[in-house]
């Protein structure tokens, strides 16, 4: 089979919960030149969607995903602009981080390149004992693009980041997790339920919360006010205030 011809991006919604499969397993997921350009309108209609109120991006099978498909991108090598392979990655990983709602990456195996990429723009970062993560640019030549890198940074800090874009080598979750890079380190066997357990809770918490907080985490400071508006004409806060003491489970109506 033409390695190509396996590659996709699957997509379902259930409970709230939108999950996109990085699928390519002749290539260990790896991303190829359609993947990338296909990201940010996948996330566009899923964002769109009144259904969805969380996403995991996650990789079929044993692992979550290699990085780019170096062979099929070889075709773009004089390509220039929004057609440029690091274009491409850029525009997928910014889509990403700008998804409206909580992104959480549940990750299993290789999490390298492009696939550090786009778990670094994820919200949230699940894996199993045994994944295994880099930034490889510097075994290719390539300067990682500088957007992905203030993200690296931001995340793990400028010591971390330096070690990983100039060594390039991999490291293991149990370092990832002490680095900052993951948020939770699951034994093997166990990812798959506690991501659905995890992002069941997400689902019933008031996006109004959410919304802001991300906003707010990610740096945002030009729409405090415009928060301030949305918290003053949601019911959230006083149907929150009766569901606890009810002692029930809130009803949250804001929505983006």
């Amino acid at each position: 089979m033409d390695a190509a011809l396996d590659a996709h991006l699957l997509h379902t919604v259930a409970d709230g919960v939108a999950t996109v499969v990085i699928s390519h397993p002749t290539k260990r997921n790896a991303m190829t030149a359609a993947m990338w350009r296909a990201l940010p309108e996948l996330l566009t209609g899923l964002a769109d969607d009144p259904a969805v109120r969380v996403l995991v991006l996650t990789g079929a099978g044993p692992t979550f995903c290699a990085g780019a498909d170096i062979s099929s991108l070889t075709g773009d090598a004089g390509a220039t602009g929004a057609e440029d392979p690091r274009a491409l990655a850029v525009a997928a990983e910014e889509a990403l981080a700008a998804f409206p709602k909580p992104t959480l990456a549940a990750i299993r195996g290789f999490c390298v390149g492009g696939g550090s990429q786009l778990a670094a723009a994820c919200d949230l970062r699940f894996a199993e004992e045994g994944a295994s993560f880099g930034v490889t640019p510097a075994k290719l030549g390539i300067v990682y693009p500088a957007s992905s890198t203030r993200r690296l940074a931001s995340l793990v800090g400028p010591a971390w980041a330096k070690y990983l874009l100039f060594s390039a080598e991999l490291i293991g979750a149990e370092t990832a997790l002490r680095a900052g890079f993951l948020n939770e380190l699951l034994p093997a066997g166990q990812l798959d339920k506690h991501v659905a357990e995890f992002t069941r809770i997400l689902a019933t918490r008031s996006q109004l919360t959410q919304a802001a907080a991300k906003e707010f985490a990610d740096g945002g400071t030009d729409r405090d006010a415009y928060w301030e508006d949305q918290a003053a004409g949601s019911a959230d806060a006083a149907e929150g205030v009766a569901a606890f003491l009810e002692r029930r489970a809130p009803r949250f109506t804001w929505t983006p």
